[in-house]
């Protein structure tokens, strides 16, 4: 196993976007470029940056890749919030959806806070 495969954080991000993927199944044929790819995109970087971040040898770099990753997790909810006004998502959708992105969130900032130089 690579090292960040390990982490619960990034077995959880693997695990938001699968449900990204699964809620954006039904979006119009017509969104496909305009929400249902970029919030795919954003959902898949959460845990290609936490990868990514792991190679790193100075935790400052790691900490940098997990910044972008939650940066990500919060386009996801941007996105998702347009998706549900437009009728994309309904209200369960999208609190599962939410409640998935708070909990990514919080994890990702307990790592972030675990890589600071103390």
């Amino acid at each position: 196993m690579f090292n960040f495969e390990k982490l619960e954080t990034g077995q959880e991000a693997i695990a938001f976007a699968d449900t990204v993927y699964q809620l954006t199944r039904t979006f119009p044929a017509e969104e496909r470029f305009g929400l249902t790819n970029p919030m795919r995109r954003a959902a898949v970087s959460i845990s290609s940056n936490l990868a990514e971040g792991c190679s790193r040898s100075a935790k400052s770099d790691y900490a940098r890749f997990v910044e972008i990753a939650t940066g990500s997790v919060f386009e996801v909810v941007s996105q998702a919030t347009i998706g549900r006004n437009q009728g994309f998502l309904n209200q369960t959708e999208y609190e599962q959806l939410y409640a998935a992105a708070e909990k990514q969130s919080r994890m990702l900032s307990g790592l972030r806070k675990s890589l600071e130089v103390r």
